[in-house]
């Protein structure tokens, strides 16, 4: 995972320890491997949960490279520095702050695939359509192997009129790009964040359908984004 979000909220739902280490602010100054192995740190998660997950460390420092108009040279530093870890990983998944500006971009031009998350409102649906916009300026003028893989919808309230209203407004504008599952909305989500715990450790039927709903997502995006899996 690499958290360039300045919130930072992967590296704290994901269990980390920052001390001793640099962060994805160091990695987007200097974007040198040595700078960019010291920046990287095991999941917590894995206590419970086998398995590789490593986490690029997010720092509030990123606002400072999250320009409205970055240079060429800056929207391609994260690229110049996963280059150098990526063979080490089956799947790089990177978060990105809820904006257009420098920090989305330079995460798009490392990337070949963007899932768009929404939710199912008015001002969401706009924002989606923003956003593949923004996906297809990127991929004509700097990165031609990057396309959108789709649309998540999440925090859904099935028995909501206003929200089917808007899933059936997102699939008639983006058709098969509107992924499903759509994730309902689930305190035992919130709760596992909390207590920087994976959903799938967490008990409870309502965690294990919202696990299970991950999971199919997941497997889209490997099965969409031809991400090579590795033989068991």
């Amino acid at each position: 995972m690499v958290d360039i979000d300045p919130q930072s909220d992967v590296s704290t739902g994901m269990d980390i320890q920052v001390a001793g280490r640099l962060n994805i602010a160091d990695v987007l100054e200097n974007p040198k491997e040595k700078t960019v192995r010291q920046a990287i740190t095991a999941s917590g998660w894995t206590k419970v949960h086998p398995g590789t997950i490593d986490v690029l460390i997010g720092s509030p420092s990123a606002i400072n490279f999250d320009g409205p108009h970055p240079s060429v040279r800056d929207v391609w530093k994260l690229e110049e520095a996963l280059a150098s870890v990526e063979a080490d990983y089956d799947l790089v998944l990177i978060d990105c702050a809820p904006s257009l500006n420098a920090l989305t971009r330079t995460a798009w031009a490392a990337s070949d695939r963007v899932v768009v998350v929404t939710e199912p409102g008015l001002f969401s649906v706009a924002a989606a359509d923003r956003a593949l916009r923004a996906i297809e300026e990127i991929r004509r003028g700097l990165s031609p192997r990057l396309q959108p893989l789709g649309i998540i919808v999440n925090r859904v309230r099935p028995q909501s009129i206003e929200h089917q209203f808007r899933i059936k407004e997102l699939r008639d504008m983006f058709g098969p790009l509107v992924l499903s599952p759509q994730l309902p909305e689930r305190t035992s989500l919130q709760q596992a964040q909390g207590a920087a715990k994976p959903l799938h450790v967490w008990p409870g039927e309502s965690a294990q359908e919202l696990a299970s709903d991950f999971d199919e997502l997941l497997d889209r995006v490997v099965r969409t984004g031809r991400v090579p899996v590795p033989e068991q």
